[in-house]
């Protein structure tokens, strides 16, 4: 079987070699420093009593269901045409702007003390899953697919997570035409504790700094807008590899000739 890719222009070949970067780093193994930092971060959550776990989790799946499954998160269509170039410069320039955006949000909340500093996590969280969206419009894909919206919270475990969960999260995306085929009708069925845990471990030590008098607002901005702009590149990534399997076509002919296909979205 001959394989022809569409990945042709000097920014394709580029882009590409950046995905295959990226995906190494996915598959890296935990450094030391990686495993000792998560078995300490276990040993506090054991410590944390069994009621506020489950209180943490209800609390972030409410939030994240409803942000990510809400009827009218995002309006914006799913582009149908364009080159790579093309959709990437939009994607760039959203990234841009949801990291502002979030930067500018975790200076104000970071500012207002204790409580407003509390508010800063739903906020947050809205300005991630919006740009998620239109990342996902931008390359092609259709948000309003329920099964579009489960990819979008598998980037974010992949963004948020220790290096052995993301090992497990890259697995299952990289092979997502087929485990999205197996996708439970009920999003209840989705791993909600594990994903709060990973999500809260992750970023729980630089948030509490956000609460301190003084240090907030610095810590805010500058938290938001590293952490946002890594999803984004995340999910510019997650996004490649789809655009790899539908532009790397598979081309059998017994006779030698080979026809192209135009690549389409379902």
């Amino acid at each position: 079987m001959q394989r022809i890719t569409y990945l042709s222009t000097p920014y394709d070949r580029q882009a590409l070699d950046e995905l295959r970067q990226w995906q190494h780093d996915m598959q890296r193994r935990p450094s030391l420093l990686n495993m000792l930092s998560r078995g300490m971060q276990q040993r506090v959550n054991r410590i944390i009593p069994e009621k506020v776990h489950r209180a943490l989790t209800t609390a972030i799946k409410q939030m994240t269901r409803a942000m990510i499954f809400g009827a009218k998160i995002s309006n914006r269509p799913a582009v149908r045409e364009g080159s790579l170039q093309d959709r990437e410069r939009v994607v760039m320039e959203r990234i841009r702007v949801y990291t502002n955006t979030a930067a500018t949000e975790g200076a104000i909340t970071g500012a207002g003390g204790f409580l407003l500093g509390l508010a800063d996590f739903p906020l947050w969280l809205s300005i991630k899953m919006k740009m998620l969206f239109e990342i996902a419009a931008a390359y092609g894909f259709e948000t309003r697919d329920y099964k579009e919206r489960v990819y979008l919270l598998h980037i974010f475990q992949l963004a948020f997570s220790s290096q052995k969960h993301r090992n497990n999260t890259y697995a299952t995306m990289a092979r997502w035409s087929e485990e999205k085929k197996n996708l439970p009708d009920d999003i209840h069925q989705f791993d909600w504790r594990s994903f709060q845990q990973e999500y809260r471990d992750y970023i729980d030590l630089a948030k509490l700094l956000q609460l301190i008098p003084g240090i907030g607002a610095v810590v805010g901005a500058y938290v938001n807008h590293r952490l946002t702009n890594k999803l984004g590149k995340f999910a510019m990534n997650a996004y490649r590899m789809r655009w790899q399997e539908i532009n790397v076509l598979p081309l059998q002919s017994e006779s030698g000739d080979a026809h192209l296909m135009t690549p389409s979205y379902a």
